[in-house]
C-alpha cells in the first residue's frame, strides 16, 4: 500500500461506520475472498487507520486479510505494523504464503523479521523460498541486529572490474523490473574473488563514454565499513560522511551489502525506545496490547516479582521504626518527598550515563571519573534541596531539629541517589549487561529505601529533641 496510491484515493471517503471500526469491514472483506475489494477498502483509509485496523485484528482474521491480498500489497502494510506485531502475523500464517510475502520485503527486513521469529517457524519459511534467496537469508540473520551486517541490505548492483559502459548500461535496461526497487544511488565494482575494487556513481555512468572501463570511472579505493562495526560507531561514520550509504565487506574485504544511513537511524530509534521499556521495567523486547494477554502480563511480571521483594524490604525499614513514626507523625509527611526527590535525581544521573555511553563519550572503565562528577553535582543539589525542606518542615512545625532530620536525608539520599544512578549502568556494561536495567523501578526502590532508613534513623537518634 504505498503512500502515492493512498494520495490518489483522497476524496473517496468510507461510509461513517467503516470508518469508526474498519477492522470489522476487513474482517468481512476477508471472508469473501475479493481481494480487488478489501485492497480498494484499505487504499481509501488513511496510513493511520490502515495501521490501526490491521493491528486491531487477532492473529487468524490478520493472516485471512493477508492471505487474500496480493503479496506485494500484504508486505507495504506489514511494514507499517510494530515488528512484534509483523512477525506474529507472519509466523501464523501458513507457510507457503507467508515465504511469498517475505519475498517481497528487502533483505534487511526479511533477516530482521525472520531472525525474531522461533527457529522452527523460520526454517518452515525458508524451505518455501527458493534456496538461492534463503541462503542470503540466512547469512543475515546470523549476524547481530546491531552491527552493520544486521543492518545492511543485499540489494546493489554490483559489476565486474572489466566491464564497459556500454554493457553495463544494457544489463539495466535488460533487469530494469529486477531493479525496480533498489536503492540505487551507486554501483558497486568488484573483481573476479568478489573484493570491493570500486565505487560507481551513477552520474559517471550517464557521462561517460559506452566504450570505456568501469575502472576508468570509477573511485577507487572506495571507503567501506566491516560486517561486525557496532551500531555507535556506524552512527558516528554517518556523523561524520555526507552518505546515503555504504558498502560493507567482510574479513577478506569481499562485498556482503549495502548499510543505508535511515537503517542506522531506524535501529537507533528501536534501541531507544527498547531502552525505555526495560527503564520502566517491561522486559523481552517490545509490547502492544493486541499480544496475549499471559504473555504481556507475564513478561511484566517477572520485573515486577523481583521489585515487590526490595518493596518489602523498604517497607520492613518503616516496620521497625514504627515507634518513631508514631511518636513523631510528621515524619509521614515528609518520607515520600525525599524518595521521590532522590528517585528523581537518581533517575537523572542515569539517563547522562545511558547517553554518554550510546554517544561513545564515556568508557565503562571510568567509574571513578563518573561517580566523582555525580557526588559533586550531588552535594550541590542535595545541599540546596535539603535547605528547602527543612525550612519547609521548620515553618509547618516550629521545630529546628525536625527541619535537621528531613534536609540532611534528603541531601544524603540524593548523593546516594545519583552515584547509584551515575555508576552501576557502567559496571553493568562493563560486565557485559543491559545498562537500561540500572534505572526506573529498581532504582527507586533502592533509593525508597535508603531514605526511609535515613530519615527514621536520623529522627531515632534525636528522638528526645523532636518530641520534646
Amino acid at each position: 500500500m504505498t503512500e502515492t496510491e493512498s494520495e490518489t484515493a483522497v476524496g473517496s471517503e468510507v461510509s461513517t461506520d467503516d470508518s469508526e471500526r474498519p477492522w470489522d469491514t476487513l474482517v468481512e472483506l476477508a471472508r469473501e475472498g475479493d481481494s480487488a475489494e478489501l485492497l480498494d477498502f484499505l487504499r481509501r483509509l488513511s496510513t493511520g487507520d490502515q495501521i490501526l485496523a490491521l493491528s486491531r485484528l487477532d492473529l487468524d482474521d490478520r493472516a485471512s486479510v493477508l492471505a487474500v491480498l496480493p503479496a506485494e500489497d500484504s508486505a507495504d502494510l506489514l511494514g507499517m505494523l510494530p515488528e512484534v506485531q509483523a512477525v506474529r502475523s507472519i509466523a501464523n500464517m501458513e507457510a507457503g504464503a507467508a515465504a511469498e510475502i517475505v519475498r517481497e520485503m528487502s533483505s534487511d527486513v526479511q533477516a530482521d523479521m525472520l531472525g525474531e521469529m522461533r527457529p522452527e517457524e523460520a526454517t518452515a519459511i525458508l524451505s518455501e523460498m527458493p534456496s538461492s534467496e534463503a541462503e542470503a537469508v540466512r547469512e543475515l540473520v546470523a549476524y547481530d541486529d546491531d552491527v552493520a551486517g544486521g543492518l545492511m541490505a543485499s540489494e546493489m548492483l554490483v559489476f565486474t572490474d572489466e566491464m564497459t559502459v556500454g554493457e553495463v548500461t544494457q544489463h539495466l535496461i535488460e533487469n530494469s523490473e529486477q531493479y525496480d526497487d533498489y536503492d540505487v544511488q551507486y554501483g558497486y565494482v568488484c573483481d573476479a574473488q568478489g573484493r570491493l575494487f570500486g565505487v560507481l556513481p551513477m552520474r559517471n555512468l550517464l557521462f561517460a563514454k559506452r566504450s570505456a572501463i568501469l575502472r576508468d570511472v570509477m573511485i577507487s579505493n572506495p571507503i567501506s565499513v566491516p560486517d561486525r562495526l557496532p551500531l555507535d560507531e556506524l552512527r558516528d561514520f554517518f556523523d561524520s560522511h555526507n552518505f546515503l550509504g555504504v558498502p560493507v565487506v567482510d574479513d577478506d574485504g569481499k562485498l556482503r551489502g549495502v548499510v543505508h544511513r535511515d537503517s542506522v537511524a531506524e535501529e537507533e530509534t528501536r534501541a531507544v525506545a527498547s531502552d525505555y521499556l526495560k527503564s520502566q521495567g517491561i522486559v523481552g523486547g517490545e509490547e502492544v496490547r493486541s499480544m496475549p494477554l499471559w504473555h504481556r502480563a507475564s513478561r511484566r511480571l517477572s520485573w515486577l516479582s523481583v521489585n515487590i521483594v526490595l518493596n518489602i524490604v523498604a517497607a520492613s525499614v518503616i516496620a521497625f521504626y514504627q515507634d518513631t513514626l508514631a511518636s513523631v507523625i510528621a515524619l509521614a509527611v515528609f518520607l515520600p518527598i525525599i524518595s521521590d526527590m532522590s528517585g528523581c535525581s537518581g533517575n537523572q544521573a542515569v539517563a547522562v550515563s545511558m547517553r554518554e555511553l550510546s554517544l561513545g563519550l564515556v568508557r565503562p572503565t571510568e567509574i571513578m571519573r563518573v561517580w566523582m562528577k555525580e557526588l559533586s553535582a550531588g552535594l550541590l543539589n542535595g545541599g540546596i534541596l535539603g535547605l528547602l525542606v527543612a525550612f519547609v518542615a521548620y515553618l509547618w512545625k516550629g521545630n529546628p531539629y525536625l527541619g535537621v532530620v528531613v534536609g540532611v536525608s534528603l541531601f544524603a539520599n540524593t548523593v546516594i541517589a545519583v552515584s547509584i544512578g551515575g555508576t552501576v549502568p557502567l559496571i553493568l556494561k562493563r560486565f557485559g549487561f543491559d545498562p537500561a536495567v540500572a534505572s526506573g523501578p529498581l532504582l527507586t526502590t533502592v533509593t525508597d529505601m535508603c531514605g526511609f532508613f535515613l530519615v527514621l534513623g536520623l529522627a531515632t537518634m534525636m528522638l528526645p529533641l523532636l518530641v520534646g
